[in-house]
């Protein structure tokens, strides 16, 4: 994944949506399913690029943002997932977008210092269970 950049949707724009710094926005749970729609989150809205030359992005695209590395970035920045942008990414080519949302205001700060950046996995063997795993770097 690479060239994370901030991507700002008009909804950000409705009453429903404060905003805390720059590209962050305090928000209800969207959905409902983290407090029946009275817990706040922190979002933001980034777009990427998927590597489909990288370990575990072989078939990604904007309509199929592949697990590898993608889960791992949730759970490396504490992360889930508030919106899929679903009709940005079904017309896209090449540009994937995402909205993600915490509890923690730090967690939405730490994910945005990918703005820029790369994110992906890079495979290994364990020598003790000859199982393949992957290490995430950030460049």
């Amino acid at each position: 994944m690479k060239n994370f950049q901030n991507y700002t949707p008009q909804k950000y724009e409705t009453a429903d949506y404060q905003q805390v710094e720059e590209g962050i926005y305090q928000t209800k749970d969207p959905d409902g399913s983290f407090g029946e729609g009275t817990e706040k989150v922190f979002v933001t809205s980034l777009s990427f690029e998927m590597e489909p030359d990288q370990y575990g992005e072989e078939d990604g695209s904007p309509r199929n943002i592949t697990q590898v590395p993608f889960e791992a970035l949730l759970d490396d920045f504490n992360l889930f997932v508030t919106d899929f942008y679903d009709d940005l990414n079904e017309t896209s080519e090449k540009l994937c977008y995402q909205e993600f949302g915490s509890f923690q205001l730090e967690d939405i700060k730490k994910l945005r210092t990918l703005i820029g950046k790369r994110f992906y996995a890079v495979p290994y063997v364990d020598e003790e269970d000859g199982e393949e795993y992957y290490n995430t770097v950030i460049e």
